[in-house]
């Protein structure tokens, strides 16, 4: 049975806002520079799915720090990364509320500053899922220990004493190969 946590949640939410963010300001930035009324229309209702979907994946992200084996420096990264999303959801929040607020109805420097705005989202976007990629891909964010370990015996490399016997259940025997597979190492 597959054991669905909070980390793997997360997993599952946080790439679709990211790209729906992204999508509504170019449709944004499209709609500017075509002067198309229905690109911009286009980029509001993908900024509304994007704010919605950010914040289901912030606050998941936040159940899942609490939930996860980690060490300090995955700790650390994670705080960043949880300050860069705040940042990040605050900033898209504000736009799309300010221009529901205005009804489309933005004067050029009100038009302006948005647009730089959620173009400095888009950046903050970027460093964000750079810093959440770091914690999972360098640093194992998300893994239990004991599939770690399991994965670390499955790669043959030496364990310390300690986790090497820390727990022998996540023992794996070596993997058999295919028949017909030339030799090579792990």
């Amino acid at each position: 049975m597959l054991e669905y946590t909070w980390a793997m949640r997360h997993a599952a939410l946080n790439d679709l806002p990211a790209a729906l963010l992204f999508v509504a300001v170019c449709f944004d930035l499209a709609g500017w520079a075509l002067k198309r009324e229905t690109l911009r229309a286009a980029g509001l209702w993908t900024l509304w799915a994007g704010v919605v979907g950010g914040w289901a994946a912030y606050v998941s992200g936040r159940l899942a720090e609490a939930s996860i084996d980690h060490g300090e420096a995955i700790h650390e990264l994670m705080e960043r990364h949880e300050r860069l999303a705040l940042y990040l959801m605050v900033l898209f929040t504000a736009v799309l509320l300010w221009r529901l607020w205005r009804r489309g109805q933005l004067s050029r420097v009100e038009d302006l500053v948005v647009r730089l705005l959620s173009i400095g989202g888009i950046v903050l976007l970027v460093i964000t899922a750079a810093v959440g990629g770091r914690a999972v891909f360098e640093h194992a964010a998300g893994v239990t220990n004991e599939h770690l370990i399991a994965e670390a015996r499955d790669r043959n490399i030496q364990l310390p004493a300690a986790a090497a016997t820390s727990d022998s259940t996540t023992a794996r025997p070596p993997h058999q190969h295919t028949p017909g597979t030339p030799p090579h190492q792990h």
